[in-house]
C-alpha cells in the first residue's frame, strides 16, 4: 500500500533499489546530494546533478525537465553516507518561472524497480522558493527509511546547498545553472501535454517494458494577438491549433490473436485531423523508445554493479580461496549477470519490434511535411492551401535501434530559430569530412529545410532573405536562386547585411506595435506581413557590432511575429566576442549536416544522434517542388 506522506512524516523503505520520480508543471531541475551522519555533504563529488549526473550508487537526469526518474542503489552508496536528500530547483533564464509559488506544486514518489509507488509526496505551500529540498533517504541503525522534507530557500540552489555544508555553494550552484542551460539548448522541445492526453495503446500480446508513458498532444493555446490590416489579420499562432480537449483516436485494428502484438495502425492518436494525430503519434513514438532503451541501460547498470559487488565480497572473503568456492562463486556473480541482462536485452528487443513495426505503417501515411525527401508522396505535391502542424527537419535513432529512425518534427510556426552547425565536431562523421565539404553541406542542409519551409506554405505566406557576405555559398543556394524563390538576390558584403537587417529590425518593430496597440490601420500598406526566413551563411563574416545586435534582437523577438532565423556557422568563428554570443546560441536548436549524436530528448536525456534530410542521389524532387512554387506564385495561386 502507497505511503502518502505529509511534510515531516517518515515510512520504512522495503527495498534498496528504487526509482525516485518526479513530476512538475514545469521544467525543474533535479538532483541529489549525499549526507553523513550530520546530513553534511563533505564535498561537490558527493552531488549528483546534470553536470555530474553519477555518483556511486545514484543517477539523475541530465537535464531540466517536467518529469524525471532518479535511479537509486542504497547498497552501493559508500559506507559513510547515511542521507540521501532530492533536490529540486527552477532552471534560471529568460521566459522561466522564478518562484516554486508561480508553478504548479511538484509531486515526488518513491517506487520499486517495477514502478510500485512506496511513498509519495505533494510538494504544497511554496511560494518565493526557487529550490527545495524534496524528501530525504536516510539510515537509522541499520534501516533505511524515507522523509517528506519539503523545505524551500528563496536563496535558491545555492542557499540550499550552503545550508547542507557545501564548501563554495555560490560556484557550485552555478556551475550546475551552466549545465542546465546547455541542456535546455540542446534538448528537443516537446509539445506541452494536456491533462487528458495519453499514448494509446491497443491490448494485446505482451506489454511493452519501457514505461510508455502519455506523450505529448497538441495543447490549447491562448488566443493569439491579433490586428486589423488592409491584408487581413496578422496572426502568427497556427491557425487551425483548438482551445478544447481533441477527440479520441479513431476505432483501432482489429483484435490481435491471443498472445500476440496488436497490428499498428497510422494516426493511432488524438487529435483534430490526421495530421495532428500522425504529429501526436510520432511524439509518442519518440518518448516510447527513449524510456525503453533507459529501461534496458538502467537494467544493465544495475547488473554489472550486482557483480561487481559479489566479486567483490567473493574476492575479499578468506573461505573464498579455499577448494574452488571463489571460483563458484564467481561464476554464479557472471550467471546472474548474464540472466538479468538477457531478459533486459528480450524486452528491449520486443519493445523494438513494436516500434518498428508501427514505423513501418506510419511513414507511408505521412503528409509531405512530415515525410523524407525520399516518400513518394513528394511526386504528387501541390502548394498547400493551409501550414501544417509541423515540419520534419531530420531523423533521430539511438544505438540500441539500430535502423529505427524517428522523425524530428518541429512545430509550425517556427518557435525558436535553427543553426545548422558547420564546424568539426567530436562526431566519427565530422571529423572523416574535409572543413570545406562539411561548410559546402551545412549550407547544403539549410537550403533544403529552406525549400521544406516554401513547400508546406501557402505561395504568398512565407518569403526567404538570404545573407552571405563573401558569395561563398552561390552552389548550394543554386535551386533557391535559379528557382526564384528568393524575396531578393543574396545579400553580400557588409553593406547587404545591414540593409537586409534594417529591413527585418524594422519589420519587426512594426509589428509589434502594430500588435501592442491594437492600430490596424498604423502598418503601412506595401508592408510584407508574410513569414520571414532569414538564412545567414558563414556568421559572423561581414558582421560589425550593430550588425551583430540586431540579428540578436531577430532572434529574441522575431518569431512571436513571424521572422525566423536559419543560420549557418561555425561557433570557433566567433571566438572573439567570448561569451557575449552564449545567448544566441543557446536560443538556437543546434542540428549538423552529417550524424552528431548532440540532440537530448526531453524526458530522460539519452544523446541522440541527428542525421538531416537528403534528397536521394540522382532525385531532382528539391528543384521540381521548388519550381512548383515558383509557379504558385507567379499565378498568385494559394
Amino acid at each position: 500500500m502507497t505511503a502518502e506522506l505529509v511534510r515531516g512524516q517518515n515510512h520504512t523503505l522495503p527495498q534498496t533499489r528504487l526509482e525516485i520520480r518526479v513530476s512538475a508543471g514545469s521544467p525543474v531541475v533535479a538532483g541529489a546530494t549525499l549526507g553523513d551522519e550530520r546530513g553534511t555533504v563533505r564535498g561537490a563529488e558527493w552531488i549528483a546533478h546534470p553536470a555530474s549526473h553519477r555518483v556511486p550508487g545514484l543517477e539523475v537526469s541530465r537535464q531540466a525537465a517536467a518529469d524525471h526518474r532518479l535511479a537509486v542503489d542504497l547498497d552501493a552508496l559508500p559506507g559513510s553516507v547515511h542521507r540521501v536528500t532530492v533536490l529540486l530547483a527552477l532552471p534560471l533564464g529568460p521566459g522561466q518561472p522564478a518562484r516554486f509559488g508561480a508553478v504548479a506544486a511538484p509531486f515526488v514518489a518513491v517506487t520499486g524497480l517495477d514502478g510500485t509507488e512506496i511513498a509519495t509526496f505533494t510538494l504544497t505551500g511554496l511560494d518565493t522558493e526557487s529550490a527545495v529540498s524534496a524528501l530525504e533517504l536516510y539510515r537509522r541503525q541499520g534501516v533505511w527509511k524515507v522523509r517528506a522534507v519539503g523545505q524551500g530557500y528563496a536563496a535558491g540552489l545555492a542557499g540550499m546547498l550552503a545550508d547542507q555544508g557545501v564548501a563554495e555553494a555560490a560556484e557550485v550552484a552555478a556551475s550546475i545553472q551552466e549545465a542546465v542551460a546547455s541542456g535546455l539548448a540542446r534538448s528537443v522541445t516537446p509539445p506541452p501535454r494536456t491533462p487528458d492526453g495519453e499514448r494509446v495503446r491497443h491490448p494485446a500480446g505482451p506489454p511493452p517494458s519501457g514505461d510508455g508513458g502519455p506523450t505529448a498532444p497538441t495543447p490549447p493555446d491562448p488566443a493569439p494577438a491579433r490586428t486589423e490590416t488592409p491584408g487581413g489579420p496578422v496572426n502568427y499562432a497556427h491557425p487551425r491549433r483548438q482551445t478544447s480537449a481533441p477527440p479520441p483516436p479513431p476505432p483501432a485494428a482489429p483484435p490481435a490473436a491471443p498472445g500476440q502484438p496488436a497490428q499498428p495502425v497510422a494516426g493511432d492518436a488524438t487529435g483534430w485531423s490526421m495530421d495532428e494525430r500522425l504529429y501526436n503519434q510520432i511524439w509518442g513514438m519518440f518518448e516510447d523508445l527513449a524510456r525503453a532503451v533507459a529501461a534496458y541501460r538502467s537494467a544493465v547498470d544495475f547488473a554489472e554493479s550486482r557483480m561487481d559487488q559479489e566479486l567483490d565480497r567473493a574476492l575479499s572473503d578468506p573461505r573464498s580461496r579455499i577448494g574452488g568456492a571463489g571460483d563458484r562463486a564467481r561464476e554464479e556473480a557472471r550467471a546472474k549477470h548474464d540472466e538479468l541482462t538477457g531478459r533486459a536485452r528480450e524486452a528491449l528487443e520486443r519493445d523494438l519490434a513494436q516500434l518498428a513495426a508501427e514505423s513501418a505503417v506510419v511513414e507511408p501515411a505521412l503528409p509531405a511535411a512530415y515525410a523524407g525527401w525520399g516518400n513518394p508522396v513528394w511526386h504528387g505535391y501541390r502548394v498547400p492551401m493551409e501550414i501544417p502542424m509541423a515540419l520534419r527537419i531530420g531523423d533521430l535513432h539511438l544505438p540500441e535501434g539500430i535502423g529505427l529512425r524517428i522523425p524530428l518534427l518541429v512545430r509550425l510556426p517556427l518557435e525558436r530559430g535553427i543553426w545548422v552547425d558547420s564546424g568539426r565536431t567530436a562526431s566519427e562523421a565530422a571529423a572523416a569530412t574535409p572543413g570545406d565539404r562539411l561548410r559546402t553541406l551545412a549550407m547544403e542542409t539549410a537550403v533544403a529545410l529552406a525549400a521544406r519551409l516554401l513547400a508546406v506554405y501557402p505561395a504568398d505566406e512565407f518569403s526567404v532573405y538570404v545573407i552571405d557576405p563573401a558569395g561563398s555559398a552561390a552552389g548550394p543556394l543554386a535551386p533557391l536562386v535559379d528557382a526564384g524563390v528568393l524575396a531578393g538576390p543574396p545579400a553580400a558584403g557588409a553593406e547587404g547585411v545591414s540593409s537586409v537587417l534594417a529591413h527585418l529590425t524594422r519589420r519587426v518593430d512594426l509589428v509589434q506595435m502594430a500588435i501592442r496597440a491594437g492600430a490596424s490601420d498604423a502598418l503601412p500598406p506595401d508592408l510584407d506581413t508574410a513569414e520571414q526566413l532569414l538564412i545567414v551563411n558563414d556568421f559572423p563574416h561581414g558582421f560589425d557590432d550593430r550588425s551583430v545586435t540586431q540579428l540578436r534582437y531577430l532572434v529574441d523577438e522575431g518569431p512571436s511575429v513571424g521572422v525566423h532565423l536559419l543560420m549557418v556557422a561555425d561557433r570557433e568563428d566567433t571566438r572573439a566576442y567570448g561569451p557575449v554570443l552564449d545567448p544566441l546560441w543557446r536560443s538556437l536548436l543546434r542540428i549538423t549536416p552529417v550524424a552528431d549524436d548532440h540532440l537530448a530528448d526531453p524526458w530522460v536525456g539519452h544523446a541522440w544522434t541527428y542525421e538531416p534530410l537528403r534528397a536521394p542521389q540522382g532525385s531532382r524532387v528539391l528543384e521540381q517542388v521548388l519550381a512548383l512554387v515558383a509557379a504558385a506564385r507567379r499565378t498568385g495561386y494559394r
